[in-house]
């Protein structure tokens, strides 16, 4: 099957970049290779916690959890290979950890940096596209709340969240402004298509915007530019988040109207698994359109969830689907007369 997505991918599909972390952005990069190979995802490197948290405290090197997700995504190797990937030991002092971050530790160890590693592992795996951290620099997260309160570390922000009872106020990383890779910054300046990938805002999304470099390639690109809100509410990050919220948390700790369209779910959503998200203190993310158009985005609604063992995800396909349509609608090819290259720009 791995087979057959990758040659059913068009050749001269447009280019698309996208950039976050964690399953949301892995999750949309297997509906995406359908339609392009020119895929690049730039994948955030502030996660400390879970297995790649034992290898970063261990082995000093990057976390490889998120970018091994979006390698597996994008893999046309054997199956066995795959499976191998997302393998998780059971016992020992393995337990709970990936072969595939462990192979990916292993190719660190023997490469320069730890984007040559990523790139060597890429050619194992023949991804579709290419997969990037969005920088080498060996990077923590710290999160302010509103009471004033600091916390730092990834995998902390979440407990802090929850004792504190407020809401966070900005996130930054330690060191301020490392330098995004360069080959990041290029992916995104020729860029037909990016995407903000749904996933955790404050631990996902918003580091990759904090890496100096990024945004401004992001502010300076005249394709488009799209958001996808996630469904739910998540717990110890977006508690009562409206979709304005999440729009204006992302504009806060990058610029305005850095992009002017969000796509959001409007797929109806089983009362029952709402309801057990509802004990948890998850709900669905509110569509305040009135609010959103106030900060220049336009809600995109259109149906984009499922539910798969009473757990709500993104559905790959169909999200990959809704996107190219509007890409379709809303861009023109514009011809350079000096050069002859032909660029899509979103239509204004």
């Amino acid at each position: 099957m791995q087979t057959d997505y990758y040659r059913a991918a068009p050749e001269n599909g447009p280019r698309i970049v996208v950039i976050g972390g964690g399953h949301g952005q892995s999750t949309l990069l297997r509906g995406l290779k359908l339609y392009s190979r020119n895929l690049t995802a730039i994948v955030t490197v502030a996660d400390d916690g879970g297995g790649s948290g034992v290898l970063r405290r261990d082995l000093g090197m990057l976390p490889p959890g998120d970018i091994r997700n979006c390698m597996e995504a994008l893999a046309n190797a054997e199956p066995i290979m795959t499976q191998l990937m997302g393998y998780r030991f059971t016992e020992g002092t393995l337990a709970g950890q990936s072969f595939g971050n462990l192979l990916l530790a292993a190719i660190n160890g023997i490469m320069p940096s730890f984007d040559q590693a990523v790139a060597g592992l890429s050619q194992v795996l023949a991804i579709t596209g290419q997969v990037l951290p969005v920088t080498n620099a060996n990077i923590r997260l710290e999160a302010e709340f509103e009471n004033g309160r600091r916390i730092t570390g990834e995998s902390s922000i979440c407990l802090m969240k929850q004792q504190e009872n407020c809401r966070i106020r900005c996130v930054r990383l330690k060191p301020e402004h490392p330098k995004a890779l360069p080959e990041a910054v290029e992916a995104i300046r020729s860029a037909d298509l990016i995407i903000l990938a749904p996933g955790s805002l404050y631990t996902s999304i918003i580091p990759n915007l904090l890496v100096e470099g990024i945004v401004e390639a992001m502010a300076e690109s005249e394709s488009m530019k799209i958001y996808i809100c996630n469904v739910m509410t998540e717990i110890g990050e977006t508690e009562g988040y409206t979709v304005s919220d999440h729009i204006q948390a992302i504009f806060n700790h990058s610029c305005h109207r850095l992009f002017d369209l969000c796509m959001v779910n409007s797929a109806p959503l089983p009362r029952i698994v709402e309801q057990r998200y509802a004990k948890e203190g998850s709900i669905p993310v509110f569509c305040d359109e009135r609010e959103c158009a106030r900060l220049g985005v336009e809600l995109i609604a259109r149906p984009i969830c499922a539910v798969d063992n009473q757990v709500i995800r993104h559905n790959p396909g169909h999200v990959a689907s809704e996107l190219m349509a509007l890409y379709r609608q809303r861009t023109i090819r514009v011809v350079e007369e000096s050069t002859g290259a032909v660029r899509n720009r979103m239509e204004k």
